[in-house]
């Protein structure tokens, strides 16, 4: 079963939120397992959430959001895409679904995001997973880095196995061929007249990380309460002395490794991913 549920957002933003399993049944509402929300990274949409909601919902209600400007979630041209608008979206989903006090499990800016909603709602979040973000800073260069890369971009695509192919083999940026990022990226694209597009507006997703990039996110991370994991692919983008520097930040922080994974930690290795994850959320059940 998958349903899309509709909410609203900041601003009236009107955000897609998916529900890919039935959630658990016959508990009543007085015990019931905390609720969910997945939130996924820059570029990324729900469904790169599935097969991790799929495995939650057997004992918890797991929601994957849409946040704005991604998958069928909505894209204003004029809309905000400051970390403002991203935190007040979530925290809408959170409470128009009914998930308080909700696990948080956020990959890359989804991430921040979800850091970002614990620290400023505590009232609202009950455990935090950290899936491959940094908290300090990454600059100018990384921005320019990132708009080199959008011009690279060979669009449109002629066919899905194009996509799969220039990300996951002949995207400057693959160091080895990862059939796991092609498949990434071909959730993210829609066939039009001339070909396959991604369904997100790259100008956007400038915008959207210009508001985060040049800025560090330690004081935020700070303010977290409650329990966190810290997780991190071997060949990801958060280095281990900066992930194990963020658990020591965390007044409540612990930290998992998954082997054989790049930035694409839940997406590469998924069921590492889950045994990395599982024993924390097990803990929080029982806490």
């Amino acid at each position: 079963m998958v349903r899309r549920i509709d909410v609203t957002g900041a601003a009236g933003v009107r955000l897609a939120a998916w529900e890919f399993a039935d959630p658990p049944k016959g508990r009543s509402d007085t015990d019931r397992s905390p609720g969910v929300l997945l939130l996924h990274g820059l570029m990324g949409r729900a469904s790169h959430w599935a097969s991790t909601a799929r495995w939650l919902a057997e004992r918890h209600r797991a929601v994957a959001l849409d946040q704005r400007g991604h998958g069928r979630s909505e894209k204003p041209a004029d809309g905000s895409f400051t970390r403002e608008a991203y935190v007040a979206d979530a925290a809408a989903a959170v409470e128009r679904l009914d998930l308080a006090p909700v696990i948080l499990i956020g990959h890359s800016m989804g991430a921040l995001t979800a850091w970002q909603l614990a620290a400023e709602r505590p009232d609202l979040v009950q455990a935090l997973v950290i899936c491959d973000m940094r908290a300090s800073a990454l600059g100018a260069a990384s921005q320019r880095e990132w708009e080199d890369w959008f011009r690279s971009w060979p669009v449109p695509f002629a066919t899905l196995a194009d996509v799969r192919k220039w990300f996951g083999e002949d995207d400057p940026w693959v160091e080895r061929p990862n059939p796991a990022r092609g498949e990434f990226f071909a959730e993210v694209m829609a066939e039009g007249l001339d070909g396959w597009r991604p369904v997100f507006s790259r100008r956007q997703m400038l915008v959207s990380r210009e508001t985060w990039v040049h800025d560090a996110h330690w004081d935020s991370l700070a303010q977290v309460q409650c329990p966190t994991l810290v997780v991190r692919g071997l060949d990801g983008e958060l280095g281990r002395a900066e992930a194990q520097e963020m658990v020591r930040v965390l007044p409540r922080g612990a930290y998992a490794e998954v082997a054989d994974a790049g930035h694409l930690v839940h997406y590469d290795q998924p069921a590492a991913w889950r045994a990395a994850i599982e024993p924390f959320l097990d803990g929080v059940l029982t806490s």
